[in-house]
């Protein structure tokens, strides 16, 4: 949250550590998710024009985000970061090459009526969009998406 705040505001790290009064490293290491003190959070709250509340609630959502994933089991995580090749899976990517998968899938078979070499392409779409079907099944079912559960569309 500080980071996004920051840039917002055309800041830099150096510019924020000199109006704030606090250090550079300061400023680093709570852009990097470690624990501020109250003075510290007081004197960039003043100087970011937000309440201290803001600072630390936003930071404790993105904590229990992380939080549900820490805990899950080995083989999960392994399993969405072989898939996704990141350890911060979204849904709306999973939708996304379900939906692309599917279309491309569908059109090469259907193309497959006119040169039948068309055929293994269209099901290997197919099967992938159908792993994407299940690996939304296994977000929403462990609750790994790091996104917002209400972005997703209607």
């Amino acid at each position: 949250m500080l980071k996004e705040l920051r840039i917002s505001r055309h800041l830099s790290q150096e510019q924020l550590a000199q109006m704030s009064g606090l250090n550079v490293r300061t400023i680093q290491r709570i852009e990097s998710g470690h624990n501020a003190s109250v003075e510290s959070l007081k004197c960039l709250a003043s100087v970011l024009e937000v309440d201290v509340v803001t600072l630390t609630q936003e930071r404790m959502m993105i904590d229990k985000n992380s939080d549900v994933w820490r805990n899950q089991p080995l083989w999960l995580k392994w399993w969405f970061f072989i898939n996704y090749l990141s350890f911060k899976p979204l849904r709306k990517s999973t939708l996304r090459g379900m939906v692309f998968c599917h279309a491309c899938g569908f059109a090469l078979c259907a193309f497959a009526w006119i040169d039948l070499k068309a055929l293994p392409g269209g099901l290997a779409f197919l099967l992938t969009g159908y792993l994407f079907q299940l690996l939304s099944w296994q977000g929403d079912k462990y609750g790994v998406w790091y996104d917002n559960p209400d972005d997703t569309p209607a």
